[in-house]
């Protein structure tokens, strides 16, 4: 059975990107305490992973962000706990130069989403350009 990805984005204007990362990549959790160092490795491996997955996006100014965190088992999650290992991934858009900054004129989000059980686990970014979107003072209300 071949499964449908969800339209995140369903009935909403704007052009629509996707930036998966890869599986079985280690992320980081708000409840964890890992030593700097450990966490700064993590941090930079998610960034670099992010930045190679969006290789080939356009330059966008403006973009509202949901990432859909896939874990690898049913087991109930808070998705806003994996909000550092988001962080990294948005920071490796700006690397990339799909962003110039990931400040509040340019970014709406991310807002955090459990998606479907993958095996290995993996966070996929679902963009939405509002360059040319109307209601975007709507979004920072």
């Amino acid at each position: 059975m071949t499964r449908v990805e969800h339209d995140w984005f369903e009935g909403l204007p704007g052009r629509r990107f996707r930036v998966a990362l890869p599986p079985r990549l280690e992320l980081l959790n708000a409840n964890q305490r890992p030593h700097f160092h450990r966490r700064a490795e993590i941090t930079r491996v998610l960034r670099r992973a992010a930045w190679a997955a969006s290789r080939g996006l356009p330059h966008l100014e403006r973009v509202h962000i949901i990432g859909v965190l896939h874990p690898d088992s049913r087991q109930r999650r808070d998705p806003a706990n994996w909000y550092p290992s988001f962080k990294a991934c948005v920071d490796g858009l700006v690397d990339q130069g799909v962003l110039d900054d990931d400040d509040h004129t340019r970014v709406v989000g991310p807002d955090m989403r459990i998606g479907d059980v993958v095996d290995g686990g993996r966070l996929v970014l679902h963009i939405r350009d509002l360059s040319d979107v109307e209601e975007l003072a709507d979004l920072h209300k």
